[in-house]
């Protein structure tokens, strides 16, 4: 299974600072999941899927 990383509390705590001041709206949900990574959990779990039915 993938390992999942978390970024240094200092790059957590920059890009909140960041997206606190900021004028931009929010991201979108499905730009969160890309930038967590979550489609690529989502395709690995698919994919493992699709293996096992062919077994």
């Amino acid at each position: 299974m993938t390992e999942i990383t978390r970024p240094p509390h200092c790059l957590a705590r920059e890009y909140l600072e960041h997206r606190t001041h900021s004028v931009e709206p929010p991201p979108t949900p499905d730009e969160i999941r890309r930038e967590l990574g979550w489609v690529l959990i989502a395709a690995e779990r698919q994919a493992q899927a699709e293996c096992d039915e062919r077994d």
